[in-house]
């Protein structure tokens, strides 16, 4: 399987880029910008109701109230 970034163009000045399955939130851009270093790279992020796919690594969603 070939890396993402060796198919997306590259794009002057870009900090990161994502290819998305839903189109992204002010809020989730900003919760990006926290978790994406700013090396101009692309990522494949998947989002679903129980979980989220980042660059093929699952994340759970959890409701923080309901941790112990």
């Amino acid at each position: 399987m070939k890396d993402i970034n060796d198919i997306l163009p590259k794009i002057p000045n870009m900090r990161w880029g994502a290819l998305m399955n839903k189109a992204p939130t002010n809020d989730k851009v900003r919760e990006m910008n926290k978790i994406f270093p700013h090396n101009g790279k692309w990522h494949t992020v998947f989002e679903e109701k129980d979980q989220v796919t980042i660059d093929g690594k699952q994340i759970w969603k959890k409701d923080p109230k309901k941790w112990t």
